[in-house]
């Protein structure tokens, strides 16, 4: 081998080194936590621990393209605990719930009927047209919480009327902005669907909130569906990851469209692993979750603030307007606190991270702004809402977006 060609393999060794760390990473990291503990953004923001690295560290080390020890021990239980005869590891929440639909959707027409807020049309950036090429048949709930039957019969599009575009699935989120589907009104809508010959997919994004809070077993939650979307990274703390799970032969057809769609991955043992740490060790930790989001919303409601969607598991939402407040003053005043805390408008999330001393203070801001704005002489403002006690639709406000509860 020539000197030259050595030291142009040098040369390019050198380029192509990198370090991530910076010089006070671990210092970083503490900090980074910290801020996690006060934000009230997303149960996303959630980071995995020590112990979760330690546990993950120990993962088997295949090819989840052809064989993964790890990652196929986890769906073989996803699947057990659901109650479905497969399940299918998948990179995201969103990658979930478009392949789990474009499984389903064999031959154009069709279209998806779902709630006007669901993620599958409101937060996957027009993955249903654009993946599957479907109509998606948007439903208002006429008392403003979950669609019933009635809202469904109303919308679905049934027979030969070649104007119209036939449904092929009803897609239903559970939870939905926080707030917990009635189980016996998800059997009525799943028992019309299925003598109809539609079939039932469910965002079970944070269904463990729903086990959590209700003490139901996923096999009865999830029993009316064709299909499930399960995410790790949302209330239970994994770094990533979501399952689908459904019938043996459409989970066989889902792991095609998941290579297709770019989501066939190598060496997964770890992220396996880190779904199976948080769903031993951070479910139990929902109900506290749950506890905390009640107690935020009690403080919020002793101030005067009007909620706008109550505390059913980990979100609230709120409307500061009757006590003289606006968003953008809570987020600035939040922001000048010694410790930050970080907000996004009308939506608090709380997770498994969350510190009650972050709660404390974020009611300690409203607070004071309340009175500031009664000392300033703000007359307490009348509460208004719409006939069902909830707002519809999507608000803006100054560019912060309210979502609908």
């Amino acid at each position: 081998m020539s000197t030259d060609l050595e030291a142009a393999r040098a040369h390019v060794a050198e380029q192509v080194k990198v370090d991530l760390f910076t010089l006070t990473q671990d210092e970083d990291n503490k900090r980074g936590m910290q801020e996690v503990s006060r934000s009230f953004l997303s149960d996303t923001i959630t980071v995995p621990t020590p112990e979760m690295y330690s546990y993950a560290s120990k993962a088997s080390v295949g090819d989840d393209v052809y064989h993964e020890p790890c990652t196929l021990a986890l769906e073989a239980h996803m699947a057990k605990i659901t109650g479905k005869e497969a399940a299918l590891f998948i990179p995201s929440g969103t990658m979930s719930n478009q392949i789990a639909l474009r499984t389903h959707l064999k031959q154009p027409p069709y279209a998806v009927l779902c709630d006007h807020r669901s993620h599958i049309v409101r937060y996957e950036a027009g993955g249903l047209a654009f993946h599957s090429g479907a109509h998606a048949q948007m439903v208002i709930p006429s008392n403003g919480h979950h669609i019933t039957l009635e809202d469904v019969e109303g919308e679905i599009v049934l027979g030969q009327d070649i104007h119209s575009c036939p449904t092929e699935v009803i897609s239903l989120e559970n939870t939905l902005n926080g707030t917990i589907f009635p189980q016996d009104e998800i059997v009525r809508i799943s028992e019309y669907a299925h003598r109809i010959g539609v079939k039932m997919h469910l965002d079970g994004a944070r269904i463990w909130h729903v086990a959590a809070e209700t003490g139901k077993p996923l096999t009865e939650l999830l029993a009316p569906f064709d299909s499930v979307s399960l995410c790790f990274s949302k209330g239970l703390g994994a770094p990533i990851g979501s399952c689908l799970v459904g019938p043996k032969e459409y989970i066989k057809k889902a792991r095609w469209f998941r290579k297709m769609f770019g989501g066939g991955m190598r060496q997964t043992g770890f992220m396996a692993a880190s779904a199976a740490y948080a769903l031993t060790h951070n479910f139990p930790r929902l109900p506290a979750v749950h506890e905390l989001t009640r107690k935020l919303e009690a403080g919020l409601v002793e101030i005067g603030v009007e909620i706008t969607s109550s505390a059913e598991t980990c979100m609230v939402f709120f409307d500061p307007s009757p006590i003289g407040v606006t968003y953008l003053e809570i987020i600035e005043r939040a922001n000048q606190l010694p410790e930050p805390l970080k907000l996004g408008g009308s939506r608090l999330v709380v997770h498994i991270q969350t510190s009650p001393q972050a709660v404390e203070d974020f009611l300690t801001v409203v607070r004071t702004l309340a009175e500031e704005k009664k000392t300033a002489g703000f007359a307490p403002l009348e509460k208004k809402s719409t006939p069902n006690g909830r707002p519809y639709g999507n608000i803006y406000v100054r560019g912060v977006k309210r979502e609908a509860h």
